[in-house]
């Protein structure tokens, strides 16, 4: 039996279901930007392309860069009325949020698979990330606004820039945070998608009275406003390094406070090891969403002598790697598809991917793996077009690419591994610190002398020895090292007090990756 669209999953459905949920947000004619506390009809609106079958959906309405002046300015007067809001009062309004979140948490969960190919799975726990991250800060703010306190609000409110890939339990989840220590909040929607997500959210979020605004359009268009806008009191990016740097550039004489996240080739080394078993896990379980995510780990530095079993275990884990349709069932009575991933974000990225792995197999390196999508992915009965699998890629993986690689020194954001083959300790190191500073590394070995020693050395802010590191949203601090990370870390306690200050805020310093990192002890 052929696989179907699941009945009740199809887009119409799920935009009606918007409609009825959020109607302030939602009409028959698209959506709306959220500005001063009401959803308007301004904006150029844009088709968006799914990543999931090639059909045009609604799109963003993209405000222009007057429009998102405007914006900026109401938020700065809606902040300084919001600073004075009570502690139980935020923590009502922003606890009331996430209720309605939680009520509505498969509805965000479908939006997130329409827009940007996310599976059932994962998008699920992309929502619960957010509403039970969120849910413990409700319970450490009191303690968390004493630290060095007490603690109050910026002086203006917090602008928000990130990427598709994680709306809720990134973007949402910092956002709320900020609202909860005080500040009003400005957040763009990305362009490559998760805006029909973001818009719900933050309609439950301005329901519950919280001050937000939200905004779509192009970054070339907004982003001066948002980044530079009078009365801004931080910015938090999370993206690539090009726009991090220019964000940088623009803030550089502001002294402003910042948060940019942004994107670093994160390693796995494999040194005198032979738990092969547990490490198969592991790396089975590091293709959840095609590797587009900051803390995937695409590239494995392996020590000579051990390639043979790395690839003995390595080969049959890749090879059996799920992906395709996100709701494609054989039978409505059927749970949706336990896939690893499904689509990338869009079609260019996907042809983009495989010129990459083509430009290193034509530079010397030798092709390990490289799967076939119209054999192995898993598509609906009629989804034979080219348009409607365009933005579908088999994993695959290069050997020993060639140092004038392309993606030598920077992160493909999708299943394209690489191998480097290493010798000695301090080639293990070279190749483990490519990109200048990552987010995370990890160390495969059965030498934790060895792991201790290296682990200093390695260019990545966490570091995992037999095990991965993740980003962590709770009790764990999270950052980058090199030109991975600028301006304060975050996590835990420290993402409160990166979003706000202890009294007048003149001298205090935050921990983080800045110019003379060592002078920036946590308070």
């Amino acid at each position: 039996m052929g696989l179907k669209l699941k009945r009740g999953t199809e887009w119409t459905t799920t935009w009606e279901r918007c409609m009825h949920a959020a109607p302030e947000a939602f009409d028959s004619s698209g959506i709306r930007n959220l500005i001063d506390g009401d959803w308007r009809k301004v904006g150029q609106t844009r088709d968006h392309v799914t990543p999931v079958d090639g059909s045009v959906i609604q799109g963003p309405p993209l405000v222009t860069h007057d429009e998102a002046v405007e914006a900026v300015s109401l938020a700065v007067k809606e902040h300084a009325a919001w600073a004075k809001v009570g502690l139980d009062e935020r923590r009502s309004r922003v606890s009331a949020a996430l209720d309605d979140m939680e009520a509505e948490r498969d509805l965000l969960a479908l939006l997130l698979v329409w827009e940007i190919g996310k599976p059932w799975r994962l998008a699920k726990a992309d929502v619960d990330r957010c509403i039970g991250g969120v849910r413990w800060y409700l319970g450490q703010i009191e303690r968390q606004l004493e630290i060095g306190g007490p603690r109050k609000p910026l002086p203006g409110p917090v602008s928000n820039i990130a990427s598709w890939n994680y709306p809720m339990s990134v973007q949402v989840h910092a956002e709320l945070v900020q609202l909860l220590a005080g500040n009003a909040v400005i957040a763009k929607t990305p362009s490559q998608g998760g805006f029909h997500c973001l818009t719900l959210a933050h309609a439950f979020m301005r329901r519950a009275g919280l001050p937000v605004t939200l905004l779509s359009g192009q970054g070339r268009e907004l982003g001066d406003a948002l980044i530079r806008g009078d009365g801004i009191g931080a910015l938090a990016f999370v993206g690539g390094r090009a726009n991090g740097r220019l964000a940088a550039t623009s803030l550089a004489d502001t002294g402003r406070r910042h948060m940019l996240e942004q994107e670093g080739l994160n390693t796995w080394g494999v040194w005198d090891f032979t738990d092969w078993d547990a490490l198969a896990a592991h790396l089975r379980k590091g293709f959840e969403y095609g590797k587009q995510r900051c803390t995937a780990y695409p590239r494995y530095v392996v020590q000579r002598k051990l390639f043979d079993e790395f690839l003995a275990t390595y080969l049959p884990l890749i090879g059996d790697v799920r992906y395709g349709h996100p709701l494609g069932v054989e039978s409505d009575h059927d749970a949706l598809p336990e896939l690893d991933f499904g689509p990338v974000i869009h079609a260019t990225k996907a042809a983009d991917l495989a010129e990459r792995l083509d430009e290193a197999v034509a530079g010397g390196g030798i092709p390990l793996y490289r799967g076939v999508r119209d054999r192995d992915g898993r598509f609906l009965d009629g989804q034979d077009s080219e348009r409607s699998r365009a933005a579908y890629v088999a994993p695959a993986c290069v050997l020993a690419p060639a140092s004038s690689w392309s993606l030598h020194h920077s992160e493909p954001f999708g299943p394209l591994d690489s191998v480097v083959i290493v010798d000695t300790e301090s080639e293990l190191l070279a190749a483990m610190n490519a990109s200048n500073g990552a987010l995370v590394a990890s160390l495969a070995t059965d030498d934790l002398k060895f792991a201790a020693r290296v682990t200093e050395e390695l260019q990545s802010f966490k570091v995992g020895v037999n095990r991965p590191r993740s980003r962590g949203d709770r009790d764990e601090v999270f950052g980058g090292k090199g030109a991975s990370w600028k301006g304060a870390f975050v996590g835990g306690d420290l993402l409160v007090q990166a979003v706000t200050v202890v009294g007048e805020g003149a001298d205090e310093r935050l921990f983080g990756n800045f110019p003379s990192y060592s002078l920036y002890p946590p308070i």
